[in-house]
C-alpha cells in the first residue's frame, strides 16, 4: 500500500466529539456554512483519512438547475492533491506556471485583462527510473467564474478578476497533477468549479480534461412502442431490419425496459431470427 492509498489513523481532529467539532469548523476554516454542509466535509474527510483542520476541501455553492436553486458541494482543494502527489513517493517536482499572451476585452460590460492560458508540468518518477513529464494546458476563458447574479452576468467573479494569473495557475497544476497522479482522485477542484452550475461531470483518465457527463436518455413511453410495433412488424417481415436492429436504434436517443426490449423481439416471425434473438 503505498503513500497516497494508506490513511491516516488517530487524526486529533476527528478524535473530537462531533459537535464541538462543528463549533470549531463552523467558526473558523467554514464560517457561515450551514452544519449540514460541514457534517458533509466531515464525513469526506472520515472516508479519506483526511485532517479537516487542514482544510483540504472546500465547500462550494453552486446553481442546480434541476433542482431551480444553489446548493452546497463538497470539492477538494488544490493543496490536497499538492500534498498527496508529496506523499506518494515518486513526485519529483512542478513547474512554474507558464503563461500566454495578455488579452484585454469587456466581459460583462466589465474591461477584463487575463492570459489566454496557462502551461504547468507536472513531473512523476517511474518504475524504471525515468521521469515522466505530465503537462496540462488551461485557458483562462473556460475555466473563470462568472459574477453570475440576478443580472446573471459574465464578467469574472472578485477573486478571478483580482488574481487572474493566480487562478488559472492553480486549474493548470490540478489538471497536471491528476494526470501524472490518477489514483489521487478524479473530482475537480473548487477552484476549477467556482461560479459553475452543478452539472455531473467525469475526468478522462487518459486526458485529464473534466467533460461534461452524458445527458440521461427519457425512457421510452409505451405510446411510442403502440404506435411504432406495425412498422417494426413490416420491417422485420420484409427483412429490412430485425428486433435488435430496432431496439438499437431506439437505444441512441431512449432508455427501454427489459419488457419493451421482450415485445419488440415478439415481433420476431422467421425461426432464424427467432435465433438471432436467442444468441444476442
Amino acid at each position: 500500500m503505498n503513500a497516497i492509498t494508506k490513511q491516516e489513523v488517530g487524526l486529533p481532529a476527528l478524535q473530537m466529539n462531533e459537535s464541538e467539532l462543528l463549533t470549531v469548523l463552523q467558526s473558523s476554516l467554514y464560517p457561515g456554512a450551514a452544519v449540514e454542509s460541514i457534517k458533509m466535509v466531515l464525513g469526506y474527510c472520515r472516508a479519506s483519512g483526511l485532517d479537516p483542520m487542514q482544510k483540504p476541501v472546500h465547500i462550494v455553492p453552486m446553481w442546480d438547475s434541476k433542482a431551480g436553486s444553489m446548493r452546497d458541494v463538497v470539492m477538494p482543494g488544490i493543496g490536497m492533491y499538492r500534498t498527496q502527489a508529496a506523499r506518494s513517493g515518486v513526485y519529483a517536482g512542478i513547474t512554474e506556471p507558464e503563461y500566454g499572451p495578455d488579452v484585454t476585452e469587456k466581459l460583462g460590460g466589465v474591461d477584463t485583462t487575463y492570459p489566454q492560458w496557462c502551461r504547468v508540468t507536472v513531473k512523476r518518477k517511474m518504475a524504471d527510473g525515468s521521469v515522466a513529464d505530465f503537462t496540462a494546458i488551461e485557458r483562462w476563458k473556460e475555466n473563470y467564474a462568472v459574477k453570475g447574479g440576478k443580472e446573471k452576468s459574465i464578467a469574472p467573479n472578485a477573486m478571478w478578476a483580482k488574481r487572474p494569473y493566480a487562478q488559472i495557475a492553480k486549474c493548470a497544476q490540478a489538471q497536471a497533477l491528476r494526470m501524472a497522479f490518477p489514483e489521487i482522485g478524479a473530482q475537480p477542484t473548487a477552484d476549477e468549479m467556482e461560479g459553475k452550475s452543478f452539472t455531473p461531470e467525469f475526468i478522462d483518465n487518459e486526458t485529464g480534461e473534466i467533460k461534461p457527463a452524458l445527458p440521461e436518455k427519457p425512457a421510452y413511453t409505451k405510446a411510442s412502442l403502440d404506435k411504432n410495433k406495425s412498422a417494426w412488424q413490416a420491417a422485420i417481415e420484409g427483412g429490412k431490419k430485425s428486433a435488435n436492429d430496432i431496439i438499437a436504434m431506439i437505444e441512441t436517443k431512449a432508455t427501454l425496459t427489459e419488457e419493451q426490449k421482450k415485445e419488440i423481439r415478439s415481433l420476431t416471425t422467421t425461426p432464424e431470427q427467432e435465433e438471432e434473438h436467442a444468441n444476442s
